[in-house]
């Protein structure tokens, strides 16, 4: 009779590398230090990552900061600010993403316009995304060349130019060719305004808030 000797330990661990692994399906963010993020994959136990290191199945932190952690994904690049998350999970050809709520109750969304990131506060009653100029310039916006108009603010009637942006990214969540419009004075943050939300549903329970696309 002939043996047949059972594979080393060797052998199996290239068997076990060779199978597919699963591809991370829910991310988020709850600890930024410079050059460092606290993650939690998949609802696992939070642990921290260098960045350069490897978060996933072809996810890799590409940098840390204030603003949020970056990560790449099969070439693309997002941005997830501390508190949030994004889900990869496609139970439906629908993308979404989730927004957390700070101690105040307000949701931000660390977002990219035209592949540009900017930090926006969510505000249902803004009826269009609204820009600083100081924004809008950072990212190549030539906006005095839309069409002018005047809002009342708590400082006075400031000018505002009307603008289409090619892009507006929210996590998962991309949508093309939104009105916004840039102010020049007396807004001292990105607004996530109605141009935006009314593409999307909008769902919140207790402390988040989801958008999935509507059209």
């Amino acid at each position: 009779m002939i043996k047949r000797a059972l594979p080393g330990a060797a052998a199996l661990l290239a068997l076990l590398a060779a199978l597919p692994a699963a591809q991370a399906a829910d991310i988020g963010v709850v600890g930024l230090f410079p050059g460092k993020a606290v993650l939690v994959v998949d609802g696992g136990a939070p642990r921290t990552y260098e960045v350069g290191s490897t978060v996933a199945l072809g996810v890799r932190l590409l940098a840390a900061d204030q603003s949020g952690a970056t990560l790449e994904s099969r070439g693309r690049r997002e941005v997830i600010a501390l508190g949030s998350h994004v889900n990869r999970q496609a139970p439906s050809a629908q993308a979404g993403t989730v927004l957390q709520a700070d101690e105040r109750g307000h949701f931000f969304a660390q977002g990219m316009i035209n592949g540009n990131p900017v930090r926006m506060l969510v505000d249902t009653g803004a009826s269009l995304i609204a820009l600083p100029a100081a924004d809008a310039q950072r990212m190549g916006i030539d906006y005095r060349h839309g069409g002018r108009g005047t809002v009342s603010t708590a400082n006075g009637v400031v000018p505002v130019y009307r603008v289409r942006l090619d892009t507006v990214r929210i996590g998962d969540l991309e949508l093309s060719q939104v009105d916004a419009l840039v102010q020049e004075q007396g807004l001292p943050i990105a607004l996530l305004g109605m141009s935006f939300l009314n593409r999307t549903e909008m769902r919140r329970s207790g402390e988040q808030m989801t958008l999935q696309r509507r059209y």
